[in-house]
Formats: C-alpha cells, structure tokens, sequence
C-alpha cells in the first residue's frame, strides 16, 4: 500500500513514475491489492489533471501486461480495426471478412452495445447458435481455419482495465482522454496486434459530437499505439446519420448480408473500403491506401468476403448455410409500424443519439447490465441526409415486439428526425491521423 501511496504522490505532483511502478499499480488494479479509494484517487487525477504521452503509453502496456498477452504464428499478418462507436455502424462486420479475403487475420475481439450505440457482439448473437464466448484454443483454431473470429474479450485480457472500467463509472471519471485511450488499447494489444486502423467517429450520433474532440482523441489513441509498438493510424468518419439505414441487432446483419451479396456501392462499403485500404497498405498487403481499397471493394463484389464471413459463422457454432438463406434465420418482429413525414421538405438533421436511444427503449440493447436484448426489434429504411419528402411519406419503420412500444418508438423517432432545407451533405472520411 505504501508503495501505491508514493506512486499516487508522485503523478500528484508531476513527477514521471516509472513503467515499473505503473506495472505494480495495474498489478494490484488486477489482484484488488490496490483499493477501490486508490484507484479511484488515480482516476480522478488523470481526469483532472491528466497524464503524460509516456505515463499514457506505461499505463497502457501495464494494463495490457496485466493479463494475457496472445502470440501468433500465422502466415499473414494479424489486423485488426476498431471504431469509438456510432448507430447504424456495422464495419466490422463487413470490413473484417474482407481483410480476411485479402491476406490478413483478423481476431477481433469485440464489445457490446454502450449508451446509445450498438454493439458487435450483440449483433452476431442475432445468429442462431453463434457463440461470442470462446475460450483462447477454440478462438485460435477459428482464426487459423477461417482467418478472422469476434470474441467477447476473456477475463484474462486485461483484467486491471476491467477493474479501472468499474471505478470510473461510478466515480465520474470516464471522460478521461488518457484512460479511454489506455482502455482501448490495452485490450486490443493484448490480443497480439501487428496492425490497427481506428474508426474514430463524430457528430450527433457519436461519443465525440465535435470534430476537435474526435481529433484529440484520434491523435491520443495513434500516439500511443505507435509508441507500444503496434502500427496504427485513425480516419476520423462522420455519424451525422446512421451508416445503415438500419438501426438494430438483426436488422444490422440484414444490412451486412445485403452489403456482402451486392455490386452496388454504399456509405457502409465506402466507410469499410476507406478504412480497409489503409490498414492494408499500412501493413504491406497493398502499394497505397487507394488501391487497398480497391481491393476490400473488390473483395467484397466477388462473393470473397462473404465466403469468409460464411467460414467464421460456421467456425463459431452458426448455420453452415447462413450466407445463402441469412433471411430465413434472422428473427423479426410481430409489430412494424411505418413513421411518416409530419411535412413536407428535405431530411436536414438527425439527433442520432436520440435515435440510437430509442433502439435501447424498444429492447434492442441494455438500460441496466441484466437487460436481456431482443435481437428482432429496432428501425429500418430510415431516409438518408437530403432526401426530399413529402406530408405523409415513410421515413422510417419501427420494428417492436409490442404495439405500445412502437406507439413511443414513433414519437421518438419523430422528435429524432428534422425536416426543412436541404442539407449541405458531410463528407463521410474528414481526415486521417498519422503517427
């Protein structure tokens, strides 16, 4: 205890501790010797008063330290990619197979839905029988066989996060660029990563609604997964509106599926393709992000990535015949109620948050830790950014397991949606952030 005294004394006081001395801390973080007081004190310090590029990088790799530490033996490098989360943002699931088509593995351990944002892991369990929960043979042998899985992170990635995690919701200290950028990277670099790309997303339907505040963050997060070790670069992506125009744990795979077996180009494939590209060239599997790109488009058009997804499903305990008959396994809902337009005009705005909340209320994601989610309900063909509509046209539909819930979902939805000028439309990649 004495021990972890000096060493809260000391980033008190800004003084530099040592990376032996943040490798203790995260031990005691893991193993509970150091106390709830304690480390809620560290967290409250690093909110306030903040932590250095190297303190950052020495909590990061103690956290990752903390637990296990995956090694691969593979004949291709090891990628992964990582977005700070949004509504209607299925990437993963359309950008992973495709990395895995064109030369990389992908183990990809993943999350589940956080506010208003939906989780990957929720979605897939929208699958009947695929399992999230593997233990670390079973996930190696699924990368080896199918070259990419997503897992839920095991109790041994990083335990001293997921101890650091609990203190800082309950002690207001969340906000932290420093410890999201350490909680973020010490799991993924658990996993062995040699690569990363970093989906960093802003506005309304985003954690960070500014463009200054995504760029602080992405700078934050590339700074100190270079500096640990693992090539990565962020692109900084808009979520004005929802990158599907879908909102929901089956009606997302829906989207992906579709995504996977078509020609047609879309904000989802542009987004995957953009952040594909980069990871690839980042890594030597393409000569330049442009042509990176092409090849996850590419990927994709052929049926390539699709066969890939198909392997994973099957690997982690789905339907063999998943890829080809998806529809007839997906759930849906007993209650669709079409929203129509109040007036005439252009879709000029969406309150994304609110619109991902309204997804939370209607089952399909977690108020309190024990809500059980309804993988069939949500919203579908939601009308994208300058779509001209007239008084009572469909601008979305709700997917609900009770009329009730759908008669509150529509007056969200309604409140959600802003109709009048036609927008001026963002881009949907702002910027990329090097080392």
């Amino acid at each position: 205890m004495s021990d972890t005294r000096a060493f809260l004394a000391a980033l008190r006081d800004g003084d530099n501790a040592s990376l032996a001395a943040f490798e203790a801390f995260a031990e005691g973080l893991a193993d509970h010797s150091v106390s709830d007081a304690q480390a809620g004190a560290f967290a409250m310090g690093a909110l306030l008063k903040g932590l250095s590029r190297d303190q950052r990088v020495a909590l990061t790799l103690a956290m990752r330290d903390s637990g296990d530490v995956l090694d691969w033996q593979l004949d291709r490098p090891v990628l992964d990619k990582h977005s700070t989360g949004g509504i209607g943002d299925c990437v993963s699931l359309l950008l992973a197979p495709a990395l895995a088509a064109c030369g990389a593995a992908v183990p990809m351990v993943s999350g589940r839905g956080l506010g208003h944002t939906g989780g990957t892991l929720d979605k897939l369990d929208a699958i009947p029988g695929f399992k999230t929960d593997l233990d670390e043979a079973q996930f190696r042998r699924v990368v080896e066989q199918a070259h990419l899985a997503i897992i839920s992170a095991s109790a041994n990635i990083a335990p001293a996060d997921k101890r650091l995690y609990a203190i800082r919701d309950v002690t207001a200290t969340v906000e932290s660029l420093d410890l999201i950028t350490a909680s973020i990277l010490s799991k993924k670099l658990a996993v062995g990563l040699e690569g990363l790309v970093l989906d960093v997303k802003t506005g309304s339907g985003a954690f960070m609604k500014t463009l200054d505040d995504a760029r602080a963050l992405a700078r934050s997060l590339v700074n100190t997964a270079n500096a640990a070790g693992c090539k990565t670069t962020a692109l900084i992506t808009d979520m004005s509106q929802p990158l599907v125009p879908s909102l929901g744990n089956a009606l997302e795979i829906a989207e992906v599926m579709r995504a996977l077996q078509s020609p047609q180009s879309s904000k989802l494939l542009e987004v995957s393709a953009a952040l594909g590209g980069t990871l690839l060239a980042d890594n030597g599997l393409s000569d330049t992000p442009q042509s990176g790109a092409a090849a996850i488009i590419s990927a994709v058009q052929n049926g390539k990535a699709a066969e890939a997804f198909g392997r994973m499903v099957h690997a982690q305990g789905g339907p063999v015949q998943f890829v080809d008959s998806w529809q007839r396994f997906l759930p849906e809902a007993n209650n669709i109620r079409e929203v129509r337009a109040p007036e005439a005009g252009f879709i000029s705005a969406y309150a994304g948050e609110r619109l991902g909340l309204a997804v939370v209320a209607l089952g399909g994601g977690r108020q309190v830790e024990s809500d059980v989610v309804d993988p069939a309900v949500g919203l579908s063909d939601l009308l994208p950014l300058g779509t001209s509509v007239k008084k009572g046209d469909t601008i979305a539909r709700i997917h609900a397991s009770r009329a009730g819930h759908a008669t509150k979902a529509e007056a969200e939805v309604l409140a959600s949606v802003t109709i009048g000028k036609k927008p001026e439309l963002p881009p949907l990649v702002y910027e990329r952030i090097e080392a």
